[in-house]
C-alpha cells in the first residue's frame, strides 16, 4: 500500500492506525533517509499501542523499551551500528522474538539478523510535491 502523507500530522495518524493494529511478536522495518518523519510515525505507532510517555528516537542508545501499552514497543536505531554483533549486546533476539512489537529504524544495518517475516514501511520525501509531502509504502509480509 502507498500513502500520502502532507503534514507530520497525517504521518502520526498512519503510524497510530498502524500501532492500534499491531499484534505481539510484529516487526516493523522503517526506513528513510534522516529527517524524512521515522520518530512522527513512530510516536503515532507508540499512540496507537495505548503508549502515553514521550518517545524519542534512541539514535545513542540504540533501543528504547516503552512498556505501559497494550503491548510493550521496543524501538531500535541502528544507525550508529557498525556490525550486526553488536545487537546481542542489548538483547536483540529477546526482544525481537518476545511478545511485544518491534520497529526497527536503519533496518539495512543489521539486515543479516532481521527476521525473515517483518513489515517494511519505507518514508520518502518529494519535495516537488511540498516540504512536508511524503511517500510512504507499507509492504506487509
Amino acid at each position: 500500500m502507498v500513502y500520502e502523507s502532507f503534514s507530520r500530522e497525517d504521518t502520526f495518524e498512519l503510524g497510530k492506525s498502524l500501532g492500534v493494529k499491531a499484534k505481539a511478536g510484529k516487526v516493523y522495518l522503517l526506513n528513510g533517509d534522516l529527517g524524512v518523519g521515522k520518530t512522527v510515525f513512530t510516536k503515532g505507532f507508540a499512540v496507537g499501542l495505548g503508549i502515553t510517555e514521550p518517545v524519542n528516537s534512541p539514535t545513542f542508545t540504540i533501543l528504547q523499551v516503552y512498556e505501559e501499552g497494550r503491548l510493550p514497543l521496543y524501538h531500535f536505531d541502528t544507525y550508529r551500528i557498525e556490525d550486526s554483533y553488536e545487537m546481542d549486546e542489548i538483547g536483540y533476539d529477546e526482544y525481537v522474538y518476545g511478545e511485544g512489537v518491534s520497529l526497527i529504524e536503519w533496518p539495512e544495518r543489521i539486515d543479516d539478523i532481521l527476521p525473515d517475516k517483518a513489515v517494511k514501511i519505507d518514508i520518502k520525501k518529494d519535495l516537488d510535491k511540498g516540504f512536508d509531502y511524503r511517500r510512504i509504502e507499507i509492504l506487509e509480509d
